[in-house]
């Protein structure tokens, strides 16, 4: 009797975990990001509408590392898009920007440097039923904690991803 129960209970929970691998289109994806800071994306889910998703980008003369845990739901009007929203941390070096010819008006230093923050994301994303890529477009602000302190608010991209 004690099988019959274990045996019932792992079956409903395959099912169940079929069930929720369902409701997303795709479980990892992997892709270029162009835009403000353009570089790699990689997006995995962990749960059904929970996501992980982690950036390297260039940017300013350098490298900026993101990772964001993001929350995604589908817009039911139209299959294969939806929108998600998130919030994570970032960890960036900049070489030293002497010669770069937009320094913002000299914002900031001259000499290299690393900072620290949190990141936000807000963006939509449409995932093709036929072939295994996906769209998305987002906003990425992001406010520096550690090293160089402040925000900078203009990074918005579009990222295709191959999704498997």
């Amino acid at each position: 009797m004690k099988h019959i129960h274990k045996t019932l209970f792992l079956l409903g929970f395959l099912i169940l975990g079929t069930l929720s691998m369902q409701a997303q289109p795709y479980n990892k994806s992997i892709g270029i990001r162009a835009g403000g800071a353009s570089g790699i994306t990689y997006k995995q889910f962990v749960s059904s509408e929970n996501a992980i998703e982690l950036l390297a980008n260039f940017r300013w003369n350098g490298l900026v590392l993101t990772g964001l845990y993001e929350w995604q739901k589908p817009i039911s009007e139209i299959n294969g898009l939806s929108y998600y929203a998130g919030f994570g941390a970032h960890l960036a070096h900049f070489q030293d920007n002497s010669s770069y010819p937009n320094n913002w008006n000299n914002k900031w230093p001259r000499e290299s440097f690393t900072v620290i923050g949190v990141s936000g994301v807000l963006g939509l994303e449409y995932t093709f039923s036929e072939i295994p890529f996906s769209l998305s477009i987002d906003y990425l602000p992001r406010f520096n904690i550690i090293g160089h302190t402040g925000g900078w608010f203009n990074d918005g991209a579009l990222s295709i991803r191959y999704t498997f």
